[in-house]
């Protein structure tokens, strides 16, 4: 089973355009959502989801009132200020640090897990999709990272798929960790702009550091070709292959919009491109 990661160091490069596109290229994969914080590859692929699972994330704290004796230690203990006035606890706020089970003289808070965001397993006119939705304020996006991962090789075995297409999540943070894990091609899609750049830099230096071949691919390039030039350049420096350059097109606008991949809107400016990008995609992902 391969495992094709699409990257990029900062949001709003097309990242989740062009994995949709290169995903309705490709030959029968399973696709996976890993942008929990923010996910959208659904808007494009319009998923009929088919199971839902509750996510448990971090612990909240419970108060038993009938050993409560209102006496605040706990309210004057949280640092979070997630226990009001009147000693009841605000649940968006608490961070589940249980200082307040320690400190209780009566023993009447305890920790228990608590639903912090659902996964679900879709299928899609572009094959099974494991995606998830991390509830508002909530953590432990790394924990539902590997979750879909794990969703998503499961689909891959019960419908006999070899390529699984990863839409992951901007930056260098904890869920791009969980991500980046055990797949083995990333492909990070960067800008023509000074933090594009910037940014790229930091997510090739994450990919080295966990042993991952990465590789590139400068959307909407003709914005600012000089920068995108700088880009091609450091990258010939720093060993790491420029898959492809996509110019920009307000046909990607009018795909989304439609509810459509770049190849199943058929435009004649980015479609033929988006094609050769994906092309020496899939060699990378497949060792080849």
């Amino acid at each position: 089973m391969r495992q094709l990661l699409m990257l990029s160091g900062k949001g709003g490069t097309g990242k989740t355009t062009l994995t949709a596109a290169f995903a309705s290229l490709a030959d029968s994969p399973v696709l996976a959502d890993c942008d929990v914080d923010a996910a959208d590859l659904h808007l494009l692929l319009q998923p009929d989801v088919k199971e839902r699972m509750g996510f448990r994330g971090m612990e909240l704290a419970v108060k038993d009132l009938s050993r409560c004796i209102d006496c605040g230690i706990c309210r004057d203990s949280c640092r979070y200020d997630s226990i009001d006035e009147n000693n009841n606890i605000i649940e968006e706020m608490c961070e589940g640090c249980a200082v307040c089970t320690i400190v209780c003289p009566e023993g009447a808070m305890r920790m228990e897990p608590r639903i912090s965001g659902d996964a679900y397993l879709s299928v899609t006119r572009l094959g099974p999709m494991s995606h998830a939705k991390l509830f508002t304020a909530e953590e432990a996006s790394g924990k539902l990272v590997a979750m879909v991962r794990k969703n998503a090789s499961d689909l891959a075995e019960s419908w006999g798929r070899d390529l699984i297409i990863i839409d992951g999540p901007p930056g260098i943070g904890c869920p791009v960790i969980a991500s980046i894990a055990g797949v083995n091609q990333v492909c990070v899609v960067t800008e023509p702009t000074v933090s594009g750049a910037h940014d790229l830099s930091r997510v090739i230096e994450l990919c080295r550091h966990f042993g991952v071949p990465a590789c590139v691919v400068i959307n909407r390039c003709d914005i600012n070709a000089g920068k995108a030039d700088e880009i091609a350049a450091w990258c010939d420096e720093n060993d790491v292959e420029v898959v492809g350059r996509v110019p920009y097109d307000t046909a990607a606008t009018a795909s989304m919009i439609a509810q459509e991949t770049l190849i199943e809107h058929d435009d004649a400016v980015l479609a033929p491109k988006v094609r050769e990008v994906w092309g020496r995609l899939e060699e990378l992902a497949y060792g080849r």
